[in-house]
């Protein structure tokens, strides 16, 4: 295997490993009787796209996509993986095999910009939850749910150092 194949490797199961961290701490705000992330509705946000539709008033009120829940996984991982090539992209490679705590809860915290500038108006819910009933609520919820996410990105770095290449 070849250098940019075994980085690019690296830097998948780094992203995956963050992204099922942040799945189980979901899961277990769920068990709690927390709202959290409907996946399917990011796979109906991203099914519309193909008809030329990114925005929507009520993302839970526009049709549903045949396939949205598999396509909402796919697109919930393929930015797990993005945002760990981000980190490595900042951090380096080297980051990766010798992983540190910092780099990765900046990189975790600072992908809030995704779902805050991005995601939540084109769905309906405003800039950062802004059209919500509870705005700072699901700021802090969404800020918790993404440092979980570098802590993962940590975490699953740490794993794969363990793991003799």
């Amino acid at each position: 295997m070849n250098t940019f194949t075994a980085n690019a490797a690296h830097i998948a199961l780094i992203g995956m490993g963050a992204t099922a961290f942040m799945d189980a701490w979901l899961l277990l705000l769920q068990r709690l009787g927390v709202p959290t992330l409907r996946v399917a509705m990011i796979g109906r946000w991203a099914g519309h796209w193909y008809h030329g539709t990114w925005q929507h008033a009520a993302i839970a009120k526009a049709a549903p996509v045949r396939g949205e829940l598999a396509l909402g996984w796919l697109v919930h991982y393929a930015s797990g993986i993005t945002f760990a090539g981000l980190l490595t992209g900042l951090a380096g490679m080297d980051w990766a095999r010798q992983p540190t705590l910092l780099p990765a809860m900046g990189v975790g915290i600072a992908t809030v910009a995704a779902p805050w500038l991005v995601m939540q108006p084109a769905m309906g819910a405003g800039i950062a939850s802004s059209r919500t009933p509870a705005p700072a609520k699901n700021r802090l919820r969404s800020l918790a749910n993404h440092s979980v996410f570098g802590l993962g990105l940590y975490l699953a770095a740490v794993v794969l150092a363990w793991i003799p290449q």
